[in-house]
């Protein structure tokens, strides 16, 4: 939603899987529905939790723009709400997905929001995040060949 928690980690967890997997040239960003966080960094417990895994979470978080609809191939959403309201700002179904339906087991999910919980919140949303980022480069590998 703000672009602290769920969005940054994904953006991160992309790039880490797309650097092992020596991809480049992919342009990765995330951003939130609404300004309330705009120019804040990452959630420290999420940026935390990261770091426990050599992942490095940072940047500022940002409003979604005009232009990201379509500068963007793909935009990913975090939940249900978040894809609706981007679709409210023109992206197509094709193009505005939500993030879980590149996770093996857990497409149409929405990915859970840790930011009110506990630090437990935000281990589950990393291991799914990361397993969904494995899967997507996979794919995107697949698309690249």
């Amino acid at each position: 939603m703000g672009n602290i928690c769920r969005s940054p980690m994904g953006e991160a967890l992309l790039r880490h899987h797309l650097d092992e997997q020596d991809l480049e040239g992919i342009e990765i960003d995330s951003a939130g529905i609404g300004a309330w966080h705009a120019g804040d960094p990452p959630d420290p417990r999420m940026r935390e939790t990261a770091s426990r895994y050599g992942v490095v979470v940072d940047g500022e978080a940002r409003k979604i723009t005009g232009s990201d609809l379509t500068d963007f191939d793909l935009i990913l959403c975090s939940d249900a709400d978040i894809l609706g309201q981007v679709r409210a700002l023109g992206a197509s179904s094709q193009k505005a997905r939500l993030m879980l339906d590149y996770h093996p087991e857990r497409a149409g999910e929405d990915v859970p929001d840790p930011y009110y919980g506990g630090d437990q919140g935000f281990e589950h949303v990393y291991a799914i995040l990361d397993e969904t980022c494995i899967n997507l480069v996979e794919i995107i590998k697949g698309n690249l060949s």
